[in-house]
């Protein structure tokens, strides 16, 4: 008879239709210990087939646009913070892609998106980053800076793309076809690929921002309007990376303050 630690290194490199003939050649094992994996796994089977079912649900658009060639998700992060570079990404995956646990970057912890990220760069047929800067952002406003970066993203895919998923918006400038998709970050595979290279690829660059100027807290907050940092450009003043256009409220209330205290003095 098997040993049971024997028998749980078996179930650990199983996978699929292996695990699942293991599970069942197991089950007349009365072992208090056997029967205890025989549950956990048969949960961890449970839960892959719901996720397999969620995936699949998240291929409508890509199903529903198959005929087209290859399709491209897009999508952005960085729109709303205070400081550093929009980023945008586009991703083309083959339709038999498996990456499990794709979703919205937002619902997803820092360690899950990282670990996503090295999976997608490695499985995608292609992918592309874009970036653009605070002084741009300020030069010709945020939603422009924003598309620029999703062409910047569509540029550097090799193949490239014959129909764009957009998470919401239509890219002018871009003549393929573009299919718009409210909230298509938790609705297309390709999106959501997208949507986790842009917040990884941006939160990693405002990580190494928080090394070179320490004081503003960058790591933490990643540029956006947390209390720590409207303190510390209040205390600091703009850094080299603030986008100056989204401060103007910010730096008045810091001179009326200073002009208040004047006053008094």
């Amino acid at each position: 008879m098997k040993k049971i630690s024997d028998i749980r290194e078996e179930l650990n490199q199983a996978q699929g239709a292996r695990l699942k003939e293991l599970l069942d050649a197991y089950e007349e094992d009365e072992r208090a210990g056997v029967a205890g994996l025989i549950l956990r796994y048969r949960k961890k089977l449970e839960n892959l087939e719901k996720e397999r079912l969620r995936l699949e649900q998240m291929r409508a658009y890509e199903k529903k646009y198959a005929y087209a060639g290859r399709i491209c998700g897009i999508d952005e992060a960085g729109r709303g913070p205070l400081a550093g570079p929009v980023a945008a990404a586009a991703v083309i995956l083959s339709p038999d892609c498996e990456i499990l646990y794709l979703n919205d970057s937002k619902k997803l912890s820092e360690k899950k998106r990282e670990e996503l990220y090295q999976e997608i760069t490695q499985k995608a047929v292609a992918w592309g980053v874009g970036l653009v800067s605070p002084a741009r952002i300020d030069e010709i406003n945020i939603l422009q800076a924003t598309y620029e970066a999703m062409r910047q993203a569509v540029e550097k895919l090799n193949p490239g793309p014959d129909l764009l998923l957009n998470d919401a918006v239509t890219i002018p400038g871009i003549s393929l076809t573009q299919v718009p998709i409210i909230k298509g970050d938790a609705k297309s595979v390709s999106i959501a690929a997208a949507s986790i290279l842009a917040k990884v690829t941006r939160d990693r660059l405002m990580r190494e921002y928080d090394k070179i100027m320490p004081e503003y807290g960058f790591a933490a907050h990643k540029g956006y309007g947390s209390a720590a940092h409207l303190e510390a450009i209040r205390k600091y003043g703009p850094s080299p990376i603030h986008r100056k256009s989204f401060l103007t409220h910010i730096l008045k209330e810091g001179t009326d303050e200073q002009t208040q205290s004047g006053d008094r003095v």
